[in-house]
């Protein structure tokens, strides 16, 4: 079975950083033919919105608020997905959400994780 697990949130300062990990299990990267792995977040009051995603072409895509202070990547052998933030404004607040979205021979399957906490203090 799939899990991702994140870790890395937190209370944080303005301007501070803070790295996110998120740690992948399960037996599925032997049958992939393509993924995309993302940082979602969910502020309160807010709808879900894409922060970061990667694909297995390393092709990366960041929403218009965070280019140029977030950082997506990955480490294939370590099965992690990582997300390094920096400038955080209070406007970053949100849980954190990892996504991985598989696409084989015999068709697609998403996951998510369980969110991590990101507070950013003024």
């Amino acid at each position: 079975q799939v899990q991702l697990v994140e870790s890395g949130g937190g209370l944080v300062q303005l301007e501070e950083s803070l790295g996110l990990s998120c740690a992948v299990s399960g037996s599925i990267f032997s049958s992939y033919v393509s993924y995309v792995m993302a940082w979602y977040r969910r502020a309160p009051g807010k709808q879900r919105e894409l922060v970061a995603s990667l694909t297995s072409g390393s092709i990366t895509n960041y929403a218009d608020s965070v280019k140029g202070r977030f950082t997506i990547s990955r480490d294939n052998d370590k099965r992690t997905l990582y997300l390094q933030m920096n400038s955080l404004k209070p406007e970053d607040t949100a849980v954190y959400y990892c996504y991985l979205r598989t696409t084989t021979m015999i068709g697609s399957a998403e996951y998510w994780g369980q969110g991590t906490q990101v507070t950013v203090s003024s």
